[in-house]
C-alpha cells in the first residue's frame, strides 16, 4: 500500500492511498480518515460508496463529515467507483453512466468488462481485507452508506451482508436498478440479459427475494432532477412495508443531487451510524 498523501484534520488523519488490486487487475485510490484515538484502541469503520462520476475525492473533500468522525470515533473510508487506468475498458459512446467512474459495485460478467470490472469483489473482499491490516480497525462494528450509485451500492451490499454490517443508509440512492434507465444500461452491460442475475444487484429485488435488514435510512432530496426516472423512492417504501423493514424516508424540500444536499444531511446519517456501531448492538 502506497501513501499518495496525509493531512491532520480534527486531531485525526484525512489519508489517500494506492494499491495494485488483484480483483480488477489495476491500481486503486481509496481515502481513509482516521480519527483520533488511544495507542491500541480499535474503531467503528463507516463505509461510503460514491456515484456516478466520482472517485475517492468528492466525498473527501465535499462531504464534510472528519469534525462527526473525530467527535464519534469512526473510521471513515471511501474507495473509487471503478477501476481505471491503460487498457481498462469504457463505454465506447464515452457516457458518463457506464465504464469509468460508473462501475455499479459489481463484478462483471461480459467481455471486456469483466477482465476489469469486479467491484464487488474489491469493496466486500479485498478492500476490507486491506483495511483491516493496516487501520485500527474493528471489522466487527462496520456499517455501510452511499449516494445515488453508490446508494445503490451501499443497499445492495448491506442486504447481501446484514451480520457484518451494523447500519445500512443511502442519500438519493438507484433503489431498482432493475427498473431504470441507469440501472438497465448498466446490468445489462456488465452481466448480459439474464435478468435474474440482476436480482443481486437491485435493492428491490433483494428484499422480495427475502434479504432484510433491521432498519434503512434515506434521505432523498424533492428537487433532484433523477428523483422520478433514475431513483424511484417510493418502490423502496413499498417493498419495505410488505416485507416488515423499518424505513426512514425523508423528502427534504428545495435539495438536489449534489454534494450541498450530502453535506448538509451528513451529521444525521453518522450519528445514526453511531448509534448502531456501538459495542453488542444489533439494532
Amino acid at each position: 500500500m502506497e501513501t499518495v498523501s496525509t493531512n491532520r484534520a480534527h486531531g485525526g488523519v484525512q489519508g489517500v492511498y494506492r494499491h495494485a488490486s488483484a480483483a480488477t487487475g489495476t491500481d486503486m485510490t481509496f481515502s481513509v480518515y482516521v480519527p483520533p484515538h488511544a495507542e491500541g484502541a480499535r474503531l467503528p469503520v463507516v463505509w461510503y460508496l460514491s456515484g456516478l462520476t466520482c472517485t475517492h475525492a468528492n466525498v473527501t473533500e465535499k462531504g464534510e463529515f472528519r469534525a462527526l468522525c473525530a467527535e464519534l470515533g469512526l473510521i471513515f473510508v471511501a474507495p473509487d467507483t471503478s477501476p481505471r487506468g491503460e487498457g481498462v475498458a469504457d463505454d465506447p459512446d464515452g457516457a458518463y453512466d457506464f465504464g469509468l467512474g460508473a462501475g455499479f459495485y459489481v463484478d462483471a460478467t461480459q467481455a471486456p468488462f469483466a477482465a476489469n470490472y469486479r467491484m464487488w469483489s474489491y469493496v466486500t473482499d479485498e478492500l476490507p481485507a486491506l483495511i483491516a491490516a493496516e487501520f485500527p480497525a474493528d471489522m466487527d462494528r462496520q456499517s455501510i452508506m452511499g449516494h445515488s450509485m453508490g446508494g445503490h451500492g451501499a443497499l445492495t451490499i448491506g442486504l447481501s451482508f446484514p451480520d457484518r454490517f451494523k447500519a445500512v443508509s443511502a442519500f438519493a440512492p438507484i433503489v431498482a436498478s432493475s427498473q431504470v434507465p441507469w440501472g438497465q444500461k448498466a446490468l445489462g452491460g456488465y452481466l448480459g440479459d439474464d435478468k435474474a442475475a440482476w436480482r443481486k444487484h437491485d435493492a428491490v429485488a433483494l428484499i422480495e427475494d427475502g434479504a432484510r435488514v433491521p432498519a434503512l435510512l434515506v434521505d432523498q432530496g424533492a428537487a433532484d432532477t433523477f428523483l422520478e426516472k433514475e431513483l424511484r423512492p417510493d418502490l423502496l417504501r413499498a417493498a419495505c412495508d410488505a416485507a416488515g423493514i423499518p424505513l426512514t424516508l425523508t423528502l427534504r424540500e428545495g435539495y438536489d443531487h449534489s454534494y450541498y444536499f450530502i453535506s448538509t444531511f451528513m451529521a444525521d446519517h453518522l450519528r445514526w451510524h453511531a448509534d448502531r456501531l456501538k459495542a453488542g448492538s444489533k439494532a
